[in-house]
Order: structure tokens, then C-alpha cells, then sequence
């Protein structure tokens, strides 16, 4: 299985999955062009893509989802509420790109497994995704105000954590942004601050040495050291050592994380 986070951030987020069979395309929040160019970067053809799977319908997601399925003829799939709220946003699709799944539900592409689980954040019903090929696991953990029991049971055992770390708490509360949206930011259905990533992960990672992406950094409340510091102390206090029980990762606002490979895994599904 290998991946990219094409980009990330309240600017826009895009991540690709794939296997030798398959490759996914989850969310497009930015221009079609721009994605192109982010997959181009880490060589990826935007003509090998099978799908585009949609998180939530919040327009730093979706921006390029409609022009990317239209120019590639691809399936957008997402659950009935996203739709629903969706509208036209998309523009014109033809009706089998339009697919539906549930949340909770187990989607294959080749030998590809994907399986979406509902979070808590300001959108119609938003999901985070676990991705399986063989006994490889990668999660996406973003956009959501509080990690749950069922979602740190459901993430858990993951070869690759893409983990939000939106704000640091102070330096949101200390900022320019109004009150009602600061409020938001650290409701229960708004993002997670560097301290809340740390010690969900805490509870969550057990012996598989994981790799650790910080996700969806604000540029206004966060910076890109200060998200990895915080995390990395929480994380040791503890008892898990940064560099031997798990690696920490960057993600970018405007270029790709570089195309990791995780090697081939027997076929088997969760």
C-alpha cells in the first residue's frame, strides 16, 4: 500500500491511497488542476484513480471533486446526508457517479478495503477511513471536535495515523479570529488542538511502531514545530519514545508529502 497527503489544512486536504490495483483519490478540496499537479509530483497519473471518496462536504474537501470526476470519468462516493448537503456544489454528474455508501460500510477497490466511521464535527455526517490491504492499515482521523472510545477502537493497530492537530489552545484564544468562530474551533464539533491529538494517540498506539501524520494545521492558530513538540512531549510523558515506538511526520498546505510505499501485504480483509 502506498500514499500521499497531496495536501492538508483549511485550505484544502487531498489524500491518495493505493496498491498496485487500486488508487483512491479522498476528498479534492483543491483545484482540479492543482491536485493534478500534486499527484503528477509524486507520480501518480490522475487517469489511474478508480474513485473519489468524500469525507465531508466542507468546501476545503470538495473544491475539485466535480471537476476531476467529469475530466476523469470517475465515481464520487459518499453517504446520503453529504449528498444531500452537497447540493449542487459538485456541478452536473452523471447519475452512476453519483454512489452512496453507509457509514460504517466496507468498500473494496481490487485489493483495496476501505471502511468508513462516523466523527463529531459541523457537517452533515461527516467520517473519518480505514484503508486495508492484507494486514496493512492506514487511517484518516481529521475534522472532528473529540476522538471518541469507538473511534480510538475502531483507528487502533494502524501501520500509518493521519492525526489533526489543528490549533494550539492559546494562540487560537489570543488570536484575530471572532469569538463564535473560536468557539466553534473548540467545540465538540469543530478541530483538535495539538494537546487533544497527543493524548488520543497516547491511548491509542499499542506495539506496531506506526508512522504519525500531523493533519490539517491551521495556518492562523498552529505552527508546523510547535504542533510536533506538543504532541511528541505528550506522547513520551507517556511512555512512547518518538523515533523507536513510532516516527513523526509533517504535512503541507501547498506540496505533497513524498509517496511512501509500505510493500505488498497477502490478501486479506478486516
Amino acid at each position: 500500500m502506498r500514499y500521499s497527503i497531496l495536501a492538508s489544512g483549511s485550505t484544502g486536504n487531498a489524500l491518495v491511497v493505493g496498491t498496485s490495483r487500486a488508487h483512491l483519490l479522498v476528498d479534492a478540496g483543491l483545484s482540479g488542476k492543482q491536485i493534478e499537479a500534486a499527484l503528477q509530483e509524486v507520480r501518480i497519473s490522475p487517469a489511474s484513480l478508480d474513485a473519489i471518496l468524500i469525507t465531508h462536504e466542507h468546501a476545503d474537501h470538495v473544491k475539485g471533486v466535480g471537476v476531476l470526476a467529469r475530466r476523469y470519468n470517475l465515481p464520487v462516493y459518499a453517504n446520503a446526508a453529504t449528498w444531500e448537503a452537497l447540493g449542487d456544489a459538485l456541478g452536473p454528474l452523471r447519475p452512476e457517479q453519483r454512489r452512496v455508501f453507509e457509514t460504517g460500510e466496507v468498500l473494496q477497490f481490487g485489493d483495496l478495503f476501505v471502511e468508513s466511521y462516523g466523527v463529531s464535527h459541523d457537517a452533515a455526517e461527516p467520517v473519518g477511513f480505514c484503508f486495508y490491504h492484507g494486514e496493512q492499515k492506514l487511517s484518516l482521523t481529521t475534522d472532528l471536535g473529540y476522538v471518541s472510545s469507538r473511534i480510538k477502537e475502531k483507528v487502533a493497530g494502524s501501520d500509518v495515523y493521519i492525526f489533526e492537530a489543528n490549533h494550539d489552545v492559546e494562540m487560537l484564544r489570543m488570536g484575530p479570529y471572532p469569538w463564535s468562530v473560536k468557539r466553534r474551533i473548540l467545540s465538540d464539533v469543530g478541530h483538535l488542538s495539538n494537546d487533544d491529538c497527543g493524548e488520543a494517540l497516547a491511548e491509542i498506539i499499542g506495539g506496531e511502531r506506526p508512522k504519525v501524520y500531523l493533519a490539517h494545521l491551521s495556518r492562523d492558530n498552529n505552527l508546523m514545530e510547535l504542533a510536533r513538540l506538543t504532541v511528541q512531549a505528550i506522547l513520551e510523558e507517556n511512555g512512547l519514545r518518538v523515533g523507536e515506538d513510532l516516527t513523526l511526520h509533517d504535512t503541507y498546505f501547498d506540496r505533497p508529502t513524498r509517496l511512501d510505499d509500505l510493500g505488498e501485504a497477502p490478501a486479506a480483509r478486516p
